[in-house]
């Protein structure tokens, strides 16, 4: 579809959506490789709404982004999707190819793997997860590829419990579930991540060691959260939601764009910009 229009356009799809940041991140990636006639919006989308949605689309557009509640939605209207898709039925990025077909992937997963790995996380000996919602799937997924031994999920419910142990039997992790009232003895592992939303771990920020190790939060906003202020506080390494929104966007421009690079610094700074000024 490349070089068939002039105009091409991207955008991100979810419900709620006016919080998004994504257009924010692509433009500045945009404007960073000169790509002039491309633009990227955000449109409130709900399930019912999204095949009559993507049925629309014309010859301009390149690719979406993909948030709640649109990541399993989307997967009867594809062509084809990512072996790192499948793996958690999650899609949160289309591409449209040249020869008019529609591929999912799932950015999240890597995004998740590279910004661990910028901060000097290679690989991890054993690790915990507090949560047990779409997010920890991800989470789960990227541990498949850097942990080496067991990953103790925190959870409030047996049911929650049993999926993430279907979840960890799927992605080839050893997953051990724990009651969430239990979940201060989390923070002592190697890498926490914390999947859960906004106020939900700021009880256990009190609970952070003298010499905690890493914590992958995936909030950004608000940020920091209480458990990530205590932790860095402690002298700990502390990966934010930011850096995964930003990793896994970078993914999405490069796959959308053809180009790269994708200008990972100027996305990062046009990101915190647009956060600082909330």
């Amino acid at each position: 579809m490349t070089g068939t229009v002039s105009k091409r356009r991207a955008a991100v799809l979810g419900s709620p959506i006016a919080h998004s940041l994504s257009p924010v991140l692509h433009r500045a990636a945009y404007d960073e490789l000169g790509l002039t006639d491309w633009s990227y919006d955000r449109f409130e989308v709900d399930e019912e709404a999204l095949p009559g949605f993507v049925e629309k689309l014309g010859p301009e557009w390149a690719g979406l982004s993909l948030t709640m509640p649109l990541k399993r939605a989307v997967i009867p209207l594809l062509d084809s999707i990512s072996d790192t898709a499948v793996s958690v039925q999650a899609v949160n990025t289309v591409v449209f190819t040249d020869d008019g077909r529609c591929v999912g992937d799932n950015t999240d997963i890597p995004g998740m793997v590279a910004a661990l790995r910028e901060r000097g996380i290679e690989e991890v000996a054993s690790a915990a997860v507090l949560g047990a919602g779409a997010t920890a799937s991800s989470a789960l997924a990227a541990l498949a590829r850097i942990c080496t031994g067991e990953v103790v999920a925190y959870v409030r419910s047996e049911a929650r419990a049993a999926e993430m142990r279907q979840w960890g039997e799927r992605l080839g992790v050893g997953v051990r579930t724990a009651d969430w009232a239990d979940a201060d003895r989390a923070l002592r592992a190697p890498l926490v991540v914390a999947t859960t939303p906004a106020g939900t771990t700021d009880a256990l920020a009190a609970a952070v060691p003298e010499h905690p190790a890493t914590l992958f939060d995936v909030l950004y906003d608000p940020w920091p959260t209480a458990l990530a202020a205590r932790w860095s506080a402690s002298g700990g390494a502390v990966v934010s939601g930011m850096d995964l929104l930003v990793h896994q966007a970078v993914l999405q421009v490069e796959q959308m764009t053809g180009r790269s690079p994708a200008p990972l610094d100027a996305m990062r700074r046009a990101g915190e910009k647009a956060l600082s000024e909330r």
